[in-house]
């Protein structure tokens, strides 16, 4: 119970800004967010979570309104780093339109048949089948999506995905030959 009283008093004197009294708290919650972001972080972003949601601890403790709202607070500060951090790996630069038709028209017809029938090979089952059902057939989303038994917010994701892999291996390959 002195425990957490002891914790209480340490929160009670951040919120007023008492700076030895945030440093303390922070390295007593430094354990509680280690354990919270190994729940809810990829494993590479465990240690990234817990630098980034220390100082925004220490920030805003000011304004946190109630003592006892503590724990449920600083674990939701974790929650949306790891969020944050989770978002920003599967971020990837978008290639423009434009600089794709000039790279892909400045290559033979062949060369481009070549790399297009790599690209399809490489492609894991679920997306190749999308693309063939969509590009080849020219079946509509929702008649892929009745083949498939899927619903079509799934399918329109999973050919987005999938044209995107195909421009990537593409353009991956075009920046090969120019080397």
């Amino acid at each position: 119970m002195s425990v957490n009283l002891d914790r209480n008093h340490l929160i009670f004197a951040a919120q007023t800004g008492d700076a030895k009294a945030i440093n303390s708290l922070l390295v007593v919650c430094q354990a509680d967010v280690r354990r919270y972001a190994r729940k809810h972080c990829h494993i590479s972003d465990i240690d990234d979570a817990v630098q980034e949601s220390l100082p925004i601890v220490s920030k805003r403790v000011q304004n946190l309104k109630a003592v006892a709202a503590f724990s449920s607070w600083l674990f939701t500060v974790i929650k949306r780093e790891c969020h944050r951090l989770s978002r920003a790996m599967f971020r990837h630069e978008a290639l423009e339109e434009d600089a794709v038709n000039e790279q892909l028209a400045s290559r033979s017809t062949d060369d481009l048949r070549i790399d297009l029938a790599a690209a399809l090979e490489s492609l894991p089952a679920h997306y190749l089948e999308v693309l063939l059902l969509r590009d080849f057939e020219e079946l509509t989303i929702s008649e892929i999506a009745q083949r498939l038994e899927e619903p079509t917010g799934a399918v329109k994701s999973r050919l987005h995905r999938a044209r995107e892999l195909v421009r990537e291996y593409l353009m991956d390959t075009d920046k090969s030959l120019c080397v």
